[in-house]
């Protein structure tokens, strides 16, 4: 119901922080705070990875081995948000059978992740503000004070400045949040990434769902020049469908085809830009397709061997697009 235990979180996908200046920088700053407690908010449009950013920061700190405890502040009734957060007492409320205790104490010596901060009601943000200054509460209907050792960190696709103009949300919350800021780019202004991610998504269903799905480098072209209004999460939920359905691909095709009319101001084009098209269709697919196989590369650490199986090319066929490609292993792995 809005919240997400996790024990234990693997390093983030390292393509995630590949290709891209700015999600350097990310990486970069995720590096630089992984030895403090230092507080954090991730802003983003919705679906660019702000979760996985959390969940590096936590991966990447000295509280990588206690919980990570993700809530939606969205996803939660206003009326049980309270309760959720802070947990309480028996017989605080009707329905309160029990003590149930809250998401700040199940992330003690572990971070917790407020997603969506920005829609948090106002009479919480008070409450929150006063348990980030010495991290200290009660659960709700008691009165015994509760410590608790973690780190917080928030993220929302709000703009706050307005919200804050707007009186509604709380200007000395946002900056007591706002320590370390990571803006998180959309994916359309990283599309370098797109085949990095295509092949992990790929990789990662393949194995869920038991298949051996590939695709074809011209799927992989309409990829890359998607305009993933929905980011990252879109870009894994069509991944997803094209493993599970026999017509992913082309389902795609028609809604890459869509998307394209959308934005054409003439959809009718000459028979000879129809073929110009078609060329950059083919130059994009080349380009995308090295891609690919240069970041496989680099991520096995030039292991020909490993990096066939992974692309599910025979060795030969390896050996002919990496010369095709015209990519060469780094000095070092050479000696």
């Amino acid at each position: 119901m809005g919240t997400d235990r996790v024990e234990s979180v693997a390093t983030c996908e390292p393509s995630l922080f590949d290709g891209h200046p700015r999600m350097q920088a990310i990486r970069s700053i995720i590096e630089s705070i992984a030895d403090t407690d230092t507080t954090v908010l991730i802003r983003g449009e919705s679906g660019v990875g702000k979760d996985l950013i959390a969940r590096a920061v936590h991966a990447a700190s000295a509280r990588r081995q206690g919980p990570f405890v993700k809530v939606n502040c969205a996803a939660i009734p206003q009326e049980l948000l309270e309760s959720e957060l802070f947990g309480h007492e028996k017989g605080a409320f009707t329905g309160a059978h029990r003590r149930k205790p809250g998401q700040f104490e199940f992330a003690n010596m572990g971070t917790i992740y407020l997603d969506e901060i920005g829609e948090l009601p106002l009479a919480l943000q008070a409450k929150l503000l006063h348990v980030l200054q010495d991290f200290r509460f009660s659960r709700v209907g008691g009165h015994l004070p509760i410590d608790v050792d973690a780190r917080v960190i928030a993220a929302t696709n709000r703009r706050l400045e307005e919200a804050m103009a707007q009186g509604e949300f709380r200007e000395d919350l946002y900056y007591r949040l706002n320590v370390v800021e990571i803006q998180v780019p959309p994916l359309r202004e990283r599309r370098e990434e797109i085949p990095g991610l295509v092949a992990w998504f790929l990789a990662k269903f393949n194995a869920q769902y038991g298949r051996q799905k590939t695709l074809s480098a011209e799927t992989l072209a309409r990829l890359t020049a998607y305009p993933w209004s929905g980011n990252v999460r879109e870009l894994e939920n069509i991944i997803r469908r094209m493993v599970v359905l026999a017509d992913g691909e082309q389902a795609f095709e028609a809604q890459f085809a869509r998307s394209r009319g959308a934005r054409t101001v003439h959809p009718q084009p000459s028979p000879s830009v129809t073929e110009s098209l078609r060329e950059i269709a083919r130059r994009g697919a080349r380009e995308a397709e090295r891609h690919a196989l240069s970041e496989v590369l680099e991520r096995v650490r030039w292991n020909r061997a490993e990096a066939s199986r992974i692309l599910k090319v025979s060795y030969k066929t390896l050996l002919t697009k990496i010369a095709e490609c015209e990519l060469t292993a780094p000095a070092r792995r050479l000696s």
